[in-house]
């Protein structure tokens, strides 16, 4: 089992920012990455259509003989993640906003969260919150609208730019000195909202924390790749395989993207 790869799924494009920081940490590891585009964005969804896409993608992924998957979608994890768990018997990896860091290193005792309204308003997220943050403020915006610009490509334009503007304003006003991206979708907003927000703003994304889980838990259930090969990654996009290609190959890499109705 070693050899076979890791699954990744989101709904959409905004997953590979966890890809890369996996790909880059484990480099012997072959990967697949599922874009459900056609169903993006998950945040709105009804917590049971939320479900019955993850076991769709999961299927899909097992199907490809995957090891271990990676539910690289806040809300895939904080809604649907103890389900798949219990259903299914190799290990899962979750992604969920990083409160915890942020509320323990905020010095102005504000801090943002910038996410999706599926994961605000899950069980996991007020679990989250409840534990690490009852002492700090925590502005909550739903980042209506940002999933769907970079899922037609448009990450860096002026519509994207006036958009965070008017949804960080509350984030603004309270004086935050930490920004959590609680969406794998929004860390390719980074250059965008580092011209909005001042420069003692720290933005922090679970991406590495992501890779790192993965390592340990590879390593636990001794499921770690030995060898010494650059496995090629696969992707695979249900919608249109142009825009994941742009996201992926933003580094001058060039992986091609196959089209498949999953």
């Amino acid at each position: 089992m070693s050899i076979h790869p890791i699954g990744i799924f989101d709904s959409g494009v905004g997953g590979t920012s966890i890809w890369k920081e996996v790909n880059q940490l484990l480099p012997h590891e072959k990967t697949i990455y599922l874009a459900d585009s056609t169903n993006a964005p998950y945040g709105e969804k009804p917590v049971e259509e939320i479900r019955q896409l993850s076991f769709k993608n999961t299927e899909y992924l097992l199907s490809l003989g995957c090891k271990i998957i990676i539910v690289a979608c806040n809300t895939a994890t904080t809604n649907a993640i103890r389900e798949l768990r219990a259903s299914y018997s190799l290990p899962f990896i979750g992604i969920e906003p990083a409160i915890k860091p942020a509320a323990l290193n905020s010095k102005s005792k504000a801090i943002g969260i910038l996410a999706t309204k599926g994961t605000l308003s899950s069980a996991l997220f007020s679990q989250t919150s409840g534990l690490y943050a009852n002492d700090i403020d925590v502005i909550e915006v739903e980042g209506n609208g940002l999933v769907e610009l970079i899922e037609g490509g448009k990450k860096d334009s002026v519509e994207t730019e006036k958009l965070l503007q008017r949804l960080l304003q509350p984030m603004l006003l309270k004086k935050i000195d930490h920004l959590v991206l609680g969406c794998s979708h929004y860390p390719y907003l980074i250059p965008v909202l580092k011209k909005i927000l001042p420069a003692d703003v720290h933005i922090i994304d679970s991406g590495e924390a992501v890779a790192r889980q993965t390592k340990a838990v590879l390593e636990k259930n001794n499921l770690l790749n030995t060898t010494t090969d650059f496995p090629e990654p696969q992707f695979f996009s249900n919608k249109n395989p142009a825009i994941l290609e742009d996201i992926i190959d933003s580094e001058g890499n060039k992986y091609a993207v196959n089209f498949q109705d999953f």
